[in-house]
């Protein structure tokens, strides 16, 4: 038998009351709210399943003023009834709260499915009809609003950048309470309400993520009012959460650092008193801490979380087919379906639309009547209207001069430095310049001072709330560098800091980095979808530093060594992706000031921390940044002929390698013609129909020509350069030398070797590509395998790479001869190097340095 019973917010609600603005009687059961408050709170919530229903199933006929057709009805129903009716009534209550409290909120929707709710509530408080006119608040736009939802031309069934008031998509479970954490840092005035869906707390993430309390400071951030939604159910399976004992549960969140209330049942006028309550008493505790924490007293806060526990699928039917449905999983999605087809079950549907009375809630126009249209804030502090939804705070940073950090480079080749420490130090000079805007934040998983970037610390330390004892490091109550071990939590507090306008910086070991693919692949969906609409703002760029990269992770090994991020970054849009490969610390520089100036981009920059050859001055590494990649005249001989062979790089140990087997190839072989050319901007490679950095073709042509052997030494997985030159003419002589799976426990060399990244693999390369050498080639690499060969007896009876190799420096140009460095015996001798420009080539469209 199909039960079609009306769902409980109506049953009980026959008794009385004004049918006219739909605040017909509930019982009335003591709390909070009185008698006209809760009618009125529970119409509202009426009103907005009404819509959500209607947004699932309809696309005519939106308030049943005739009887429901099949041509009414979608021929494809999508979208996700189960969580919708609990998220619209949290909504309703924080509505109220706002108001109460005059409360400048923001929500993060963890079940971002139940896009239908809210898409619904923005719609009724008169968000979504001052941004999208043509869905106005009457009964032509409420047609639209139904029709568009998950239909061709329409919006997602997710709820995306499309939806006001929105930072959190939702369609990837697990990132809710990280984004809510972000968005509240140095934002003391915010509340963030994060509904978390019960699914969603069975993720890695979410469960890393409720620890982020450690890290509140209630001085001088936001506050976070997570509310755990129990409706028991996934697509199919219960949820774990929703079958624990109550009391587990609430020792789980007490020992996360919580004092939970729970909200539980179905019937409606005690879940609304109840909600009400529960809401007031979070709200009270949380004025308390603030007031204890203007006090200056110590410790770390216990803050409130509420438990809505209420039915998957509420206020739907209760069978269809002889099935249950609301209370279980047969409600997660679209709870009747092939309403189309089957009339019984569109008879179904409309009884269920109709037991919400739309007759009491909208007018004849279709508008809200005006006693529940008075009821949500107004202005900004409507959810979907407020500005810190769409980073309306975002500004540019006060960024310092790049002198101030750079390495005095004399001569290329010469001098050694930590490219990232030359960072740490501009950094700290970000953070000084920034302090009392307190607009960047570093995040990284415990690694700040391993990635050699410890120079913050001399004027900020590590954000930290628990208890400090002596001899912690750098552990600060107002620290600006965000360190946790999980890349999801410091990828994901990034993400809700640009989204809501600030700066951020998130630095990670490489290899780990694939960690936060999936949540790179979301932000940068948000960002396509974002710069489509012209009401939404650009964000500030998310910027990921990558180091303890693969060819410096001798020590650790196979496990740790992965460039392979790179290759999924390069897979997303033209106008999303960019990647910079700086080749020492001054390029480091100009790029990350760079960066720190972009927005609505995700930058990852990939920069070694252990000390390495220097090549370019700051003034050269601003040219050459700013061309994105260029030819290194003072390490070619070309002159004023084509070369025999191109050697290219992009990366620092590829660089150096690179420059390493010139050197070679200059002493042994000096009527080779050798140009170098060096990559920063990675995206300059594809076609510029593919990427906007693309270099246009007599460009890309001028620099690697169009007929000539290219070896071109790469960071990571060499057919990525191959993917990303396929378009050019002389692609076929492109000769890619990357990670190629090779890897284990070894000395920094011996890595390269394995990998044939090195100097000696790189010159017999050019070798094989310039046949023209004969027999004084052939001798050549002779000489190379003898090379090889001394290596790896030296490196496995040592431990340690060969002095000649490990102390390689490029030649001193001061000197006609460089002598006293040898290799296989034979003495490397090398004429006077031109000095030359630091480089040459287009011009990058977005590229700003101001040294």
């Amino acid at each position: 038998m199909d039960a079609r019973r009306e769902p409980r917010t109506t049953s009980e609600g026959r008794r009385g009351g004004d049918p006219a603005d739909g605040t017909h009687d509930l019982p009335f059961v003591p709390g909070p709210l009185g008698p006209d408050s809760l009618r009125r709170i529970d119409a509202y919530w009426r009103a907005a399943n009404y819509l959500s229903v209607g947004q699932i199933y309809l696309m005519a006929n939106p308030l049943l003023r005739e009887p429901l057709e099949p041509e009414h009805v979608k021929p494809r129903l999508l979208g996700h009834w189960g969580t919708t009716p609990g998220l619209n009534f949290i909504y309703a209550h924080l509505n109220r709260v706002i108001r109460q409290r005059d409360l400048d909120m923001i929500a993060v929707w963890g079940p971002g499915h139940g896009a239908p709710g809210l898409v619904a509530n923005a719609y009724l408080e008169g968000t979504y009809s001052e941004i999208y006119p043509d869905v106005a608040r009457d009964l032509v736009g409420m047609e639209r609003l139904f029709r568009q939802f998950s239909f061709p031309g329409g919006i997602p069934s997710h709820a995306s950048p499309e939806l006001p008031g929105s930072i959190h998509e939702g369609g990837e479970l697990g990132y809710s309470l990280a984004h809510a954490f972000g968005a509240a840092l140095d934002n003391p005035d915010l509340t963030v309400a994060c509904v978390v869906g019960d699914g969603e707390a069975e993720t890695g993430p979410l469960a890393a993520a409720w620890h982020a309390n450690k890290f509140l400071d209630p001085r001088r951030d936001g506050t976070v009012l997570p509310i755990l939604h129990l409706n028991g159910y996934k697509i199919a399976n219960p949820t774990l959460l929703a079958r624990m004992p109550a009391d587990e549960l609430r020792s789980l969140l007490v020992g996360y650092g919580y004092e939970p209330t729970f909200v539980e049942g179905d019937e409606p006028s005690r879940m609304h008193q109840a909600m009400a309550a529960a809401l007031d008493a979070a709200f009270d505790v949380i004025a308390q801490i603030r007031t204890c924490a203007g006090l200056g007293e110590p410790g770390r806060p216990r803050w409130p979380v509420i438990v809505l526990r209420s039915p998957k699928g509420w206020t739907g039917p209760e069978w269809v087919d002889g099935n249950p449905v609301e209370g279980t999983w047969r409600s997660h999605q679209v709870p009747v379906a092939a309403v189309r087809e089957n009339a019984e079950h569109r008879a179904i549907l409309e009884a269920w639309m109709r037991s919400y009375r739309p007759e009491e809630l909208f007018a004849e126009d279709g508008a809200l009547v005006p006693h529940l249209a008075a009821l949500p804030p107004k202005g900004p502090r409507r959810i979907s209207a407020n500005p810190h939804a769409n980073a309306h705070k975002s500004a540019p940073l006060r960024l310092p001069d790049l002198s101030a950090a750079a390495v005095a480079v004399p001569e290329p080749g010469r001098t050694r430095a930590e490219a990232t420490r030359a960072l740490g130090r501009y950094l700290r000079d970000v953070l000084t310049l920034n302090a009392e805007a307190r607009n960047f934040r570093i995040m990284g998983p415990d690694e700040t001072a391993s990635n050699r970037l410890d120079a913050v610390f001399e004027v900020t330390g590590r954000a930290w709330q628990e208890e400090i004892r002596p001899g912690d490091d750098h552990l600060r109550r107002d620290g600006r560098v965000m360190e946790v071990l999980s890349e999801h939590l410091c990828e994901g507090w990034l993400e809700g800091y640009v989204l809501t306008g600030r700066h951020g910086l998130f630095a990670t070991y490489e290899a780990f980095a694939h960690v936060v693919d999936s949540m790179v692949n979301q932000h940068a969906k948000w960002l396509k979808s974002a710069r489509d609409l012209p009401w939404r703002r650009p964000v500030p760029s998310l910027n990921i530093l990558l180091s303890s990269h693969v060819w410096r992770q001798d020590h650790n090994g196979f496990s740790h060594q992965d460039p392979g991020f790179i290759d999924f970054v390069a897979n997303k849009r033209g106008d999303t992706a960019r990647i910079y490969l700086p080749p020492d610390a001054n390029t480091l520089l100009c790029v990350t000031d760079h960066c720190l100036r972009t927005y609505d981009r995700i930058n990852v920059v990939v920069a070694g921390k252990q000390p390495a050859l220097q090549w370019l001055t700051l003034d050269e590494a601003v040219a050459h940044c700013a061309a994105g990649v260029g030819v290194w005249e003072w390490a070619s001989n070309e002159g004023d002929a084509e070369p025999d062979v191109v050697m290219a790089c992009a990366g620092d140990v590829p660089t150096q390698e690179t420059l390493a087997a010139v050197d070679w190839l200059r002493r042994h072989v000096p009527e080779l013609r050798i140009r170098v050319v060096n990559v920063v901007d990675l995206m300059a490679l594809p076609a510029p129909e593919t990427h906007p950095h693309g270099l246009d073709d007599p460009t890309f042509d001028s620099l690697f020509t169009r007929d000539r052997p290219v070896v071109f030494a790469y960071h990571g997985y060499p057919w990525l350069i191959h993917r990303l030159t396929y378009k050019r003419t002389n692609h076929g002589n492109f000769h890619v030398h990357g990670f190629i799976e090779e890897g284990t426990t070894t000395t920094p060399f011996d890595m390269c070797v394995l990998n044939r990244l090195d100097r000696f693999h790189l010159a017999q390369a050019a070798l094989r590509a310039a046949p023209r050498l004969g027999a004084r080639g052939e001798r050549a690499e002779e000489a190379l395998r003898d090379a090889l060969a001394a290596h790896r007896a030296y490196v496995c009876r040592t431990g340690d790479d060969l002095p000649e190799v490990r102390d390689w420096a490029w030649p001193d140009r001061h000197a006609p001869e460089d002598h006293g460095r040898r290799i296989d015996g034979d003495i490397m001798q090398c004429g006077p190097v031109g000095t030359g420009e630091a480089g040459r080539a287009g011009t990058v469209d977005d590229w700003t340095i101001i040294p």
